[in-house]
């Protein structure tokens, strides 16, 4: 059947611009013609839906359309696995297989794309077999999808087989590998592929300077940025945006927040404009900071730039006012979100738990069950069993906890552990938090047995108070907070001659003090 051009063009506008009312009105019009079930238009109507989050729709569009149609699978495989539903992808890809139709090269990369971003290696190395087999190894998009998928799900090695492997080694797959090695945790690797490049008669580009520099920020390791600088230099690569926020960023990552505003300043006077990755880069420094001051005047930034309404932006916005105290103006910004990722969530459970709005972090985490439940994360259920534990609801964070592991499939962390401990602790059922952590199946660390000292002291349990005050000195012999605890413990007990021991003991190893600050509050 012939299609007019113009169609797909139209839909392709839409697209681009996520026009959810006016793509469905020429979905319906297309319906109406007989042009609706064209391979064409069904494929540019499954990637329109996908982009404007219509998964159903986009669902209903492919399964219109005759299985037979390769073009359909590869379409709405492509576009699960574009648009970050991965999961999805590579489920409709099994239900390809068992329709009889064989793995090609075309959809192939995609299926490895989302086995990488959901760390799923053993789906990927069958797929890795599949190419082999078929003899798609050869190809450029498959070979770099492999080496991409390998080093997301940490095998690195593989990914560097992979890459030797190639015949013919092109920018693309050089560019995945530098990423691999800093993913990975070792820029150095990736720096050595520099002088390798020559070899193979070919020359960075800003995306290879850029990733090093990412790597070399991430590791801390100023004198590497430097040196990374000066190579871009004398090969005529002048630092984009890109770079900057690559510097800006590992400096948050490493707690300098300082010298992050400092250089997002030096930036804007070189006559660099800033982006949406730049200022959510950028936020999560006045947030840790809980500088109100900074927090404003990126803010501001923003607004002036028109990143504003940008998801990212509004997410880390929400996170900054919540932790700056400001609960009603991170409420204001998380109310008029359009949509929410995970970390706008998060930030508002947390915030509202941190400043004790117990009751308002446990509801809205009630309202993301109903409305956003494939955003769960480890941090939702870390925030909501704060929350519990603040407000004494033992019950209903035992709850959580259990439905945690069995519907969302989430294995307890440690911060999980300190939070039950704490609940536990909190509402006086100290001999339960001490069952509770002998029968964690990892040790507990320094936060849960903080949280049961914590819970010991407030409660008068000196015996269990000893017992956690020496599996705290096992893990942090250099501090004095499990000792001061102790020492407080045994001086509102009418131990005096304990505590004057603790006190003893603290001045012959000389442990330092720190300011008073509760175990649980510092996850």
């Amino acid at each position: 059947m012939h299609v007019p051009f113009s169609y797909n063009t139209l839909i392709q506008i839409y697209t681009k611009n996520r026009a959810l009312k006016p793509g469905k009105s020429l979905h319906a019009h297309l319906i109406i013609n007989g042009s609706s079930c064209s391979s064409y238009i069904a494929s540019e109507l499954i990637a329109f839906y996908t982009q404007c989050k219509q998964l159903a729709l986009a669902r209903k569009v492919f399964d219109r359309i005759p299985k037979s149609v390769v073009r359909g699978w590869v379409a709405i495989i492509g576009s699960y696995s574009r648009d970050g539903h991965y999961q999805e992808a590579i489920n409709v890809f099994a239900e390809m297989l068992r329709e009889g139709f064989k793995c090609d090269r075309i959809v192939l990369p995609s299926v490895l794309k989302a086995c990488g971003q959901l760390c799923d290696r053993r789906t990927g190395e069958r797929l890795h077999c599949v190419a082999l087999k078929s003899e798609f190894e050869a190809d450029a998009f498959v070979t770099c999808a492999l080496i991409d998928m390998y080093s997301k799900c940490g095998a690195v090695g593989w990914a560097r087989s992979v890459f030797y492997d190639m015949v013919e080694k092109d920018l693309v797959a050089v560019n995945a590998m530098v990423s691999g090695y800093v993913r990975n945790g070792v820029p150095e690797k990736a720096l050595g592929l520099i002088d390798e490049m020559k070899l193979w008669r070919m020359i960075p580009d800003i995306v290879t300077w850029n990733t090093l520099i990412s790597g070399f920020s991430q590791a801390n390791d100023d004198i590497m940025v430097h040196k990374v600088f000066q190579m871009m230099d004398a090969n005529g690569i002048k630092p984009d945006v890109v770079t900057w926020t690559a510097v800006i960023s590992g400096l948050v990552q490493n707690f300098r927040n300082e010298e992050a505003i400092a250089t997002f300043r030096q930036m804007l006077e070189a006559g660099i404009f800033s982006t949406s990755a730049t200022i959510s880069g950028l936020l999560p420094a006045a947030a840790t900071m809980a500088n109100l001051g900074h927090g404003k005047a990126i803010h501001g930034h923003s607004v002036v730039m028109g990143y504003e309404g940008d998801m990212y932006v509004r997410s880390a916005l929400v996170d900054m006012y919540a932790r700056c105290g400001l609960i009603d103006g991170a409420k204001s910004l998380f109310l008029k979100m359009s949509k929410r990722n995970s970390v706008a969530w998060n930030s508002m459970i947390f915030g509202y738990a941190n400043h004790g709005y117990c009751h308002e972090a446990i509801e809205l985490f009630k309202k993301m069950l109903t409305m956003a439940e494939k955003e769960l994360d480890h941090l939702t259920f870390t925030a909501v069993l704060m929350a519990c534990a603040h407000s004494g609801k033992v019950d209903l964070g035992e709850s959580f906890f259990q439905m945690m592991q069995e519907k969302y499939q989430i294995t307890p962390r440690l911060e999980h552990y300190a939070c039950m401990v704490d609940l536990l602790g909190k509402a006086g059922m100290v001999s339960e938090a001490y069952e509770f952590i002998q029968t964690m199946p990892i040790e507990p660390d320094l936060f849960v047995w903080g949280a049961f000292l914590g819970a010991c002291r407030h409660h008068g349990w000196v015996d269990m108070a000893e017992i956690a005050a020496k599996q705290l000195a096992k893990l942090e012999p250099g501090s004095a907070g499990s000792s001061v605890l102790l020492f407080n413990l045994y001086m509102d007990s009418k131990k005096v001659g304990n505590a004057l021991k603790v006190k003893k003991v603290m001045k012959k190893r000389k442990l330092r003090s720190f300011p008073s600050c509760s175990w649980i509050e510092a996850m």
